[in-house]
């Protein structure tokens, strides 16, 4: 191997770490680090989705207008307008990883944190948006994770091991119950902003 090879393989060495150095990393959490990082858990409906370019820069953002049904720990209001990363505004997409969607009308439990924000936050990227869709046969209102459904409905859903409340279907009243016992069995620990 020659000198210009081997300064050729040095140079996209050097690129590819340098890409893998700004990769995003989601680290897992389970149903009892959502409830106890999050300052508010809310199940309620999306009620408006708007796009916008943030003030003062090209960043693409999603404003989430959420209102609120029933509160499960905390509270921020009938209504909570959040901001997500990403989001399609005019001929400009950008898309962060780990960052939810959201269409008006669906209904969701969110984990939204507060810690030194100005407005509300979801704690743990999507890992903190649980959707709340109809069982086909019943109409029966199901909470699922964020990694089994992706839009209001349980086609397509990934199955997933029983044991961990966050993975598995449960009826709401059930899911509200599971969140409760999570907040009685853990300390509370300070949230950290994820956004």
């Amino acid at each position: 191997m020659g000198p210009a090879t081997r300064l050729a393989a040095t140079g996209v060495l050097v690129a590819a770490m340098t890409v893998a150095a700004s990769t995003t990393v989601l680290v897992p959490a389970d149903l009892r680090d959502l409830a106890r990082s999050a300052d508010a858990i809310a199940y309620g409906r999306i009620v408006d989705v708007r796009t916008l370019v943030a003030p003062g820069t090209r960043r693409i953002e999603r404003e989430i207008t959420f209102g609120v049904i029933d509160y499960y720990k905390g509270g921020l209001g009938p209504s909570v307008t959040f901001t997500v990363p990403g989001g399609q505004f005019g001929h400009y997409r950008t898309v962060m990883v780990g960052s939810p969607e959201f269409t008006e009308g669906e209904e969701v439990v969110l984990f939204l944190g507060t810690a030194g924000a100005a407005s509300p936050y979801i704690v743990g990227f999507a890992q903190g948006v649980f959707r709340v869709v109809p069982e086909p046969t019943t109409g029966e209102r199901l909470v699922v994770s964020p990694v089994l459904v992706r839009s209001g409905s349980l086609r397509g859903a990934v199955p997933v091991e029983r044991g961990d409340p966050a993975r598995v279907p449960l009826r709401l009243d059930a899911f509200a119950a599971e969140v409760r016992r999570a907040l009685e069995t853990s300390p509370r620990r300070t949230p950290g902003r994820e956004r």
